[in-house]
């Protein structure tokens, strides 16, 4: 079997030897190298190009997304961005994403070496992870948080399932949308093209907190509804996408007529918080047939069991192509469920959802 060839591009030589020597333990991985700067990355990538590019922000002689763009533009490749959890790393690791990086690994500035060491297994699978993803799609829409190493539980760890009672009759429609790997590009694709009286939208994207306020930030500057990070007890508006704050999960409910999000602690479900599955089970049980829900690109099966159950609610429910998908992994697995009714391309989804 082919290992999967890396190289590290980071200005803190701590970062470099650590990652380099977590990833060199697994034997599906390679280290090419590990260079101190951009340019220096050049030289080694002249030598043999990698699979995979392990990548800081904040480096001299050229910035990591000048680089990124400078890859993606010439010869698309997976890259996994190192961030710091500042809000100014925040934001531009969002413009990271959309410029066609394939996941985010959370790096503090405290403790590096001790931090590093720990998530060993996290920084080997999101090196796996993005050697899978299809890298033509990654980088044509520029206009994951890697799993967690414990038990993975189901949606009944936060919410009971439906008891499959009647609901209140609304005439207000939701629309429910679950992503991961490649959502971030993805999202601003389907969100950009709604028209201002778009349904209310609920959003759950998997990436690490501190970061979905930047994410909804950047959403909001380019398309024509609102989109905001989720606040607990904040309502579901048309014309508006709420995005679920990394680390928590988000849940909807009704209030009256009118509908909710919760935004709770709770355990990881399916490795994830906020997962798609339990978001997808919340509007199950409060909005049955008045809902529509899509899943989208990403790794894994979170929201493949919530999809299902939305479908089973008298839900419309719908899925991202594979064509158009960087992993079709979430999507591939919501369709061998049967929870999906139709499967479209992405620049199709906008139209799905004001289609009713």
């Amino acid at each position: 079997m082919n290992r999967i060839k890396v190289l590290i591009v980071d200005d803190s030589a701590v970062v470099r030897q650590v990652v380099a020597g977590v990833l060199a333990a697994d034997p599906r991985i390679e280290v090419l190298g590990a260079a101190a700067d951009p340019l220096l990355a050049i030289e080694y990538m002249r030598r043999q190009w990698p699979d995979v590019i392990v990548l800081d922000l904040e480096m001299p002689k050229m910035d990591g997304l000048t680089f990124l763009r400078k890859i993606m533009t010439e010869r698309p490749t997976p890259v996994i961005i190192c961030s710091t959890l500042t809000e100014a790393g925040a934001r531009v690791t969002i413009d990271a994403l959309a410029a066609g990086a394939a996941a985010i690994i959370q790096k503090p500035k405290l403790g590096l070496k001790s931090f590093l060491s720990a998530a060993s297994d996290d920084l080997t699978s999101a090196v796996l992870s993005a050697a899978r993803v299809n890298v033509a799609v990654l980088a044509g829409r520029r206009p994951p948080a890697p799993p967690q190493p414990v038990a993975k539980l189901n949606a009944d760890a936060v919410i009971a399932p439906g008891t499959g009672g009647t609901l209140i009759q609304t005439t207000e429609r939701v629309v429910a949308i679950g992503t991961s790997t490649g959502g971030t590009q993805a999202l601003e694709v389907v969100l950009a093209a709604l028209p201002r009286n778009a349904p209310g939208i609920v959003v759950v994207q998997h990436m690490p907190e501190k970061f979905t306020a930047a994410f909804a930030e950047r959403l909001n500057s380019v398309c024509r509804i609102t989109v905001v990070e989720a606040a607990h007890n904040m309502r579901v508006l048309p014309g508006q996408a709420l995005i679920a704050p990394g680390g928590k999960h988000m849940l909807m409910r009704r209030s009256g007529a009118q509908y909710v999000v919760d935004v709770v602690d709770g355990p990881l479900v399916n490795r994830h918080r906020p997962s798609v599955d339990v978001l997808f089970r919340s509007v199950a049980k409060c909005a049955g047939p008045n809902a529509t829900g899509i899943i989208m690109t990403g790794m894994g099966d979170d929201g493949a069991a919530g999809l299902l159950e939305m479908r089973s609610a008298g839900a419309r429910t719908i899925a991202q192509d594979e064509a158009s998908c960087v992993v079709y992994g979430m999507p591939k697995e919501a369709v061998k469920r049967g929870g999906v009714q139709h499967t479209v391309a992405l620049d199709a989804i906008a139209r799905s959802i004001t289609a009713v």
